[in-house]
């Protein structure tokens, strides 16, 4: 019964995850544009933060922190496997870049590829510190 409950809880989260990365890519192409790939950005920022938040809080506030049916194992799979692996878009990222570059926006790709890093990267870190000093 315990994988069963597992399953159902990465598979609601990736469903919801999905979802939520389609919403936000169609609001930012329709309220950005589609010339470049904001809701991929965007997206990519906001997951890394949001793993970045759930695994800090996940190996410190809630390590062991269990309640009945509830254990913090539920929200990792719930969350980070689930949603956050659902809602990011690391190949589309790739594909999106390698689509810059084929139309000769090398200087975009390039913008594109290392502000997706670097911002991911720094979202990253600002979810664990604030969980660390919560």
């Amino acid at each position: 019964m315990r994988v069963l409950t597992q399953i159902g809880l990465v598979a609601i989260g990736s469903a919801l995850g999905g979802l939520t990365r389609w919403g936000i890519g169609s609001l930012a192409a329709h309220g950005l544009g589609k010339d470049f790939p904001y809701g991929t950005l965007i997206i990519n920022v906001l997951g890394s933060f949001l793993l970045g938040v759930v695994a800090a809080w996940l190996t410190g506030p809630l390590l062991h922190h269990n309640h009945g049916w509830f254990k913090a194992e539920d929200l990792r799979l719930f969350l980070a496997v689930g949603f956050a692996g659902a809602f990011t878009t690391f190949s589309t990222f790739e594909y999106e870049s390698h689509g810059l570059i084929h139309n000769g926006e090398y200087a975009l790709a390039g913008a594109y590829v290392l502000g997706s890093v670097a911002a991911g990267f720094v979202a990253l870190q600002l979810g664990i510190w604030l969980v660390e000093r919560w």
